[in-house]
C-alpha cells in the first residue's frame, strides 16, 4: 500500500487492518516533555481534517525512546541551531493503537507530523481509518529549509506564521529571512533607529513598506521553535543597500550609480565601502542589535551576492573582516556562493544558487531579449565568475547548502497549465519572466549530489533550502500559490535518501490538497497531478 506521505519515509510496511481515529481517541504523553508537540498534533489534526481528537482520551501514545532506529543512518550535514538533535522516529499503527516514538522531542514531532499526513488523507466524516503500518525514519540532511523575502513585498507576522506552519508540516526545519535589501529593512537595530525610520518606509514600486519589531520577531521565533523551525536572519552586505543609504546617507558612496531597466526601475551599483571606518562602525552595530533577536540560530547569514561594480579585493576585504565579526560573536557564517571569492574559513556555510546553466541562458536570445543592453554584460560578467565559486568553496573545506535556480527558485514561473482555467491569469503573472518555468516534476527530479558541479558526497553538502523572492509576488495569495504545490517537493529533497518516482510522488501529493483546502491555504493546481 502506498502511503501518501511526504516527504517519503526511508522504511515502510503496511498490513490490511485498520485503526479508527476519531473523536474517541487521543494522547497519552509518557515523557513530560512531549505534551506541548502532543497538545499542538491535536490542534494541527484538528485544523488540518474534520477529525477532532479527545484531550483525554487514548488510543495514540508517545514516548521518548531509541529502539529501532538503527536502520536508518544519522543525518549528514549541519543544522542551523547547532544542536545535536536526532530527528529519527518510528510510527507503529496496529489494530489497537498508535505508537510514536523517538529519541528527542523533535524526532517524536516528526513522527506525528507523518501521523498528521495519514490522520488527514484517511479523514471522513470527523473519522480517519488509517491503515496498519509500520515507519521508520530519518532525514538525509539536517538543514532543510526555505528562504524568504520579506523585503520587496513585506510580509506581515501572520502571513509568516502560515508559512512556518506550511513548513512544519512538511518536516522543513529552517526558515532564512532575508530581512534587507535595497527596496527595504525589515528588522529593528536600536541604535541605528532610521533603518526602520526612513529604511522601512519602502518595497517594489508602491507597496507598502514595514518592520517587525523586537516583540514581534521574538514572538516569530519562539513560534517557529514551538514547531522544531530554526529562523536564521540575513542582513544582506556588501550590496542590496540602497535602504541603508537611505536611512544614514553618510554611509553612501560619493556617487550613486545604477542600471535603467527600462520599466521604470533600476538596479543600484552602490556597496559598502570596507576602507571606510563609519561603515565597520555601523555593520558591528547591525550585528550587535540583530543577533540578540535570533537566539535560536547558530549561524547570521551576511549576504554576500550581486555586489555589482565593487572590485574583487573589495568585495573579499568586506566579506572576510564581516565574517571575522559574526564569528566574534559567537555565530557562524553563512553567504551566498559569491562569498567564496574571499578567504572563508572550513566552518562558514557558502549557499549555492547560480549554476552553469545560468550562465548558458544568458546567450540564449529569448532570455537576453528581456534584459536591459547596460545590464546584460553585468550580469554575464557575474555568472563568469561563480563557475568558481563551488571549487572555491570545496578547496576552502566549506560546506554547500543548495539552493540551484532551476529547482528551488519558487519565483520561477509555474510552467503546467492550472486544471482550474480561473488560475491562468495569475500563473500567467506571477514568477520573474527571465528564469525558465519550473513544473512540480522539475522540483523533485534531481539529485542533491548530482546537480552540483564537483559534488559527489553527502559529505560536502550542508543541506537544501528553497528561495521565494518577491519582485512579482504582491499578496500573501500570491505567496502561497507559488509556494504550493512546490515546498512539500523541496521537502522530499532535504529528507528523503532513496530517487523519487514521478508516478509515485503525484499518487502521495495528491492527498494533501485536502488539507490545503481545510487550512485555506491558497495553492496552484496543476494539471500534473490528479488532485484528491
Amino acid at each position: 500500500m502506498n502511503l501518501p506521505l511526504i516527504p517519503a519515509p526511508a522504511t515502510t510496511a503496511t498490513a490490511d487492518e485498520t485503526f479508527v481515529v476519531g473523536g474517541t481517541v487521543g494522547v497519552v504523553v509518557q515523557s513530560p516533555e512531549l505534551a506541548g508537540p502532543a497538545a499542538r498534533f491535536i490542534e494541527d489534526v484538528r485544523l488540518d481534517s474534520d477529525v477532532v481528537l479527545s484531550r483525554e482520551a487514548t488510543g495514540i501514545t508517545v514516548l521518548i525512546d531509541s529502539t529501532g532506529l538503527d536502520e536508518v543512518a544519522p543525518a549528514a550535514g549541519l543544522r542551523a541551531d547547532n544542536a545535536n538533535a536526532d530527528e529519527r522516529y518510528r510510527l507503529e499503527i496496529t489494530g489497537e493503537g498508535v505508537r510514536v516514538w523517538g529519541p528527542t522531542a523533535e524526532a517524536v514531532h516528526r513522527g506525528l507530523t507523518s501521523l498528521r499526513q495519514l490522520i488527514a488523507a484517511h479523514a471522513q466524516d470527523g473519522l480517519a481509518a488509517l491503515p496498519t503500518a509500520r515507519v521508520v525514519d530519518g532525514p538525509r540532511f539536517a538543514w532543510r529549509g526555505l528562504s524568504m523575502d520579506v523585503v520587496r513585498t513585506f510580509h506581515a507576522p501572520d502571513v509568516v506564521r502560515r508559512v512556518i506552519d506550511m513548513l512544519s508540516l512538511y518536516k522543513l526545519n529552517v526558515l532564512h529571512l532575508h530581512l534587507t535589501d535595497d527596496q527595504g529593512w525589515r528588522v529593528e537595530v536600536p541604535s541605528r533607529p532610521m533603518l526602520t525610520d526612513v529604511g522601512a518606509k519602502g518595497a517594489i514600486g508602491d507597496r507598502p513598506g514595514g518592520y517587525y519589531t523586537q516583540d514581534e520577531l521574538a514572538e516569530l521565533v519562539a513560534y517557529a521553535a514551538e514547531r522544531f523551525v530554526t529562523v536564521v536572519p540575513e542582513i544582506d552586505m556588501p550590496g542590496h543597500t540602497t535602504a541603508v543609504f537611505s536611512a544614514y546617507p553618510e554611509l553612501a558612496p560619493a556617487e550613486l550609480r545604477s542600471v535603467d531597466l527600462g520599466n521604470g526601475t533600476s538596479i543600484p551599483l552602490n556597496t559598502l565601502d570596507p576602507e571606510r571606518p563609519e561603515i565597520w562602525s555601523f555593520v558591528e552595530d547591525v550585528l550587535d542589535g540583530v543577533i540578540p533577536q535570533f537566539p535560536q540560530s547558530a549561524y547570521v547569514h551576511i549576504g554576500g551576492d550581486e555586489a555589482w561594480g565593487m572590485a574583487d579585493e573589495a568585495h573579499a576585504a568586506f566579506v572576510e573582516r564581516t565574517a571575522a565579526l559574526v564569528r566574534a560573536r559567537g555565530k557562524r557564517v553563512v553567504g551566498w556562493q559569491e562569498i567564496a571569492r574571499a578567504s572563508i574559513s572550513s566552518d562558514d556555510v557558502v549557499q549555492y544558487w547560480l549554476e552553469p546553466r545560468q550562465l548558458d541562458s544568458m546567450d540564449d536570445d529569448a532570455v537576453s531579449s528581456t534584459l536591459p543592453p547596460d545590464l546584460l554584460p553585468v550580469l554575464v560578467e557575474h555568472m563568469k565568475k561563480a563557475e568558481q565559486d563551488v571549487p572555491r568553496a570545496l578547496a576552502h573545506g566549506s560546506r554547500l547548502l543548495l539552493s540551484p535556480v532551476s529547482r528551488l527558485y519558487f519565483d520561477s514561473p509555474h510552467a503546467a497549465e492550472s486544471s482550474d482555467p480561473a488560475q491562468e491569469e495569475l500563473r500567467k503573472r506571477v514568477g520573474l519572466p527571465f528564469y525558465t518555468p519550473i513544473s512540480v516534476r522539475d522540483g523533485i527530479d534531481w539529485n542533491p549530489t548530482g546537480i552540483t558541479p564537483g559534488v559527489d558526497s553527502d559529505a560536502q553538502i550542508v543541506g537544501v533550502e528553497a528561495a521565494i523572492w518577491c519582485e512579482t509576488i504582491t499578496t500573501p495569495e500570491e505567496l502561497e500559490f507559488m509556494l504550493l504545490p512546490r515546498l512539500p517537493g523541496a521537502s522530499e529533497k532535504g529528507w528523503s535518501r532513496t530517487p523519487t518516482d514521478w508516478p509515485d510522488y503525484a499518487s502521495r501529493l495528491a492527498p494533501h490538497s485536502t488539507t490545503w483546502r481545510h487550512r485555506d491555504w491558497t495553492w496552484f493546481q496543476s494539471s500534473e497531478i490528479d488532485w484528491a
